[in-house]
């Protein structure tokens, strides 16, 4: 099996694989970074969603082995330094931008990545962005919500739809 080297979460890891491993996989099996989450396996839900040489993809559709020396970023290195969650995984909390919890992970991961490319998004914006993330619970307001507070917008008062 190959041994593969990444930078994770700012930390350098190594780890065998064998060619078919996807990275959700090696993440959550090998590495025991079980924040990524494995919904469907047929990157339709984006409960996996990492960031790749700071890019989201859904880690269920890329092999491990393709990743040598990449960086990779999971939920598990988004907290801030101190332990405390950052400033999206608060406004998740705080605008009840989650339920169950199973699509938190890839939302985060995803808001992360989009309010990098556009500080300021409109809500039509971030509803278009999140196109490849499922949640059964939510209906989608409060993520919307969480996401514009994270990036210092007014929160609209529109109930959930």
């Amino acid at each position: 099996m190959p041994k593969i080297t990444m930078n994770i979460n700012g930390r350098e890891t190594s780890t065998e694989v064998e060619n078919r491993t996807l990275l959700s996989t090696a993440l959550r099996e090998n590495l025991h970074l079980t924040g990524t989450h494995i919904g469907c396996d047929t990157s339709q839900c984006g409960a996996c969603v990492v960031h790749v040489n700071g890019k989201a993809v859904k880690s269920c559709s890329v092999f491990a082995a393709e990743l040598d020396g990449a960086t990779v970023d999971t939920i598990e290195g988004q907290a801030n330094a101190d332990g405390s969650l950052n400033v999206i995984q608060q406004a998740f909390q705080d605008h009840h931008g989650l339920q169950c919890g199973f699509c938190t992970p890839g939302m985060v991961m995803s808001a992360a990545e989009l309010l990098k490319v556009n500080p300021k998004p409109s809500e039509a914006e971030i509803r278009d962005y999140l196109e490849g993330n499922i949640c059964r619970c939510t209906g989608y307001q409060g993520i919307v919500n969480a996401i514009m507070a994270a990036s210092g917008q007014d929160v609209p008062s529109i109930a959930a739809e």
